[in-house]
């Protein structure tokens, strides 16, 4: 068995916290629904540290069940999770059971894996734990991935996981102008998908090339639905280290173009708001340089801001708390929102709506039109009840 050095951090709640008497049952843990899939087969496996059942890693449970695992791809902060954001990985080698196997970064030189390096592979399985964002990459990964499989008739099985913000869905709909790898789909930024249900969207919508030849299958979660509390077991990027910071990612990361930190470089990243200029200084801290964020905005300079570890995050993208800051500093500084803040956003717009002075009321209606259509595109691709 491997021993898979990933310091996996364990979330400071329970393992799994279920609303029903039934334990939830990943993809990856029923294994009787895909070992018939993959006998016999040269499969390839995009994971990293989140791709758990109970204690042990998947590739520890196919390679003792004597499955062909011949290559693995790993996407941002690499196949232990440990790498910070938008650092380009180098590819590497895992030892299993004597045998070599090629570590394939699809965060590096590449994010789209080469024609060569699917030579001789069958079926790939993506298995990696997501939180329900559009500019959460995973997902870019995965679409990457599925494309590369349609082209050259490969298998791609989805083990799929729970989604923790899965009971809502809010946020403008990507201006597609304006796609990149931190938005590549026409969806909300909290689409309310898993990876499962996402996956088969992409090809039901035809999102990537040769999407009729693509032989996707998904295996999906037993016990859980999308009025289902889940809280994930292990941290799914360094900066996300606990429920709190899961839940309070989609609207936080609306800050990150922005000249306001959102706690990386602090113990509490995406759990605090903060800058040195804004009025409010009940609550105070200092980033500084972390092995999770080696270079933080505003380094060692005393901000001013809002702890928001111990409240309730309600089932909606807050934008209050960037249309509060952004009013509050905006005759401090002219470049609030900095060149790059469409990308999160997924479109122009809503920078415009908020230095115009439109209310939060008035920014939500103007997405209503599109969340509508995308929600009845959504029905076609659900696995699991929907919330209420």
């Amino acid at each position: 068995m491997i021993r898979i050095i990933v310091f996996i951090f364990f979330f400071q709640v329970e393992l799994f916290c279920i609303e029903s008497e039934n334990k939830i049952i990943v993809g990856a843990e029923r294994i009787n629904k895909y070992k018939s899939l993959i006998s016999g087969k040269s499969i390839a496996l995009l994971v990293n540290h989140t791709s758990m059942l109970k204690n042990t890693h998947l590739i520890d449970t196919l390679s003792n069940l004597k499955f062909n695992i011949q290559k693995i791809f790993s996407p941002e902060h690499g196949f232990k999770g440990l790498e910070e954001r938008g650092k380009s990985i180098k590819d590497d080698t895992l030892i299993i059971n004597e045998k070599k196997i090629p570590i394939i970064s699809m965060y590096g030189k590449n994010r789209n894996p080469s024609e060569e390096s699917m030579i001789g592979i069958e079926a790939v399985i993506f298995d990696i734990q997501d939180v329900g964002a559009r500019f959460y990459t995973y997902i870019s990964a995965m679409h990457n991935m599925m494309k590369i499989c349609a082209k050259l008739d490969i298998d791609f099985i989805v083990f799929d996981r729970p989604n923790p913000n899965g009971n809502y869905i809010d946020g403008p709909v990507l201006d597609m102008k304006y796609q990149s790898y931190v938005g590549m789909h026409k969806i909300p930024i909290v689409h309310g998908c898993t990876v499962g249900e996402l996956a088969q969207m992409i090809k039901g919508e035809n999102w990537i090339k040769f999407s009729e030849k693509l032989n996707l299958i998904v295996i999906k979660v037993k016990n859980w639905d999308h009025n289902t509390i889940y809280k994930i077991p292990i941290r799914p990027s360094p900066n996300l280290p606990n429920q709190q910071s899961v839940l309070l990612y989609p609207s936080l990361c609306l800050f990150e173009q922005t000249i306001v930190s959102i706690g990386r470089g602090t113990d509490f990243p995406f759990q605090i708001i903060g800058h040195p200029n804004f009025s409010f200084k009940d609550f105070q801290f200092t980033p500084k340089g972390v092995l999770e964020e080696s270079k933080p905005k505003l380094e060692g300079q005393l901000s001013n801001g809002i702890d928001l570890r111990k409240i309730k995050v309600k089932n909606e993208l807050n934008i209050k708390y960037l249309i509060d800051f952004y009013h509050d500093l905006k005759d401090t500084n002219d470049d609030f929102f900095g060149q790059y803040f469409f990308r999160i956003a997924g479109n122009k717009t809503l920078e415009n709506q908020i230095i115009s002075g439109l209310s939060e009321e008035e920014i939500r209606l103007s997405w209503k039109n599109d969340i509508e259509l995308f929600k009845k595109m959504r029905k076609k691709y659900l696995l699991y009840k929907d919330f209420e």
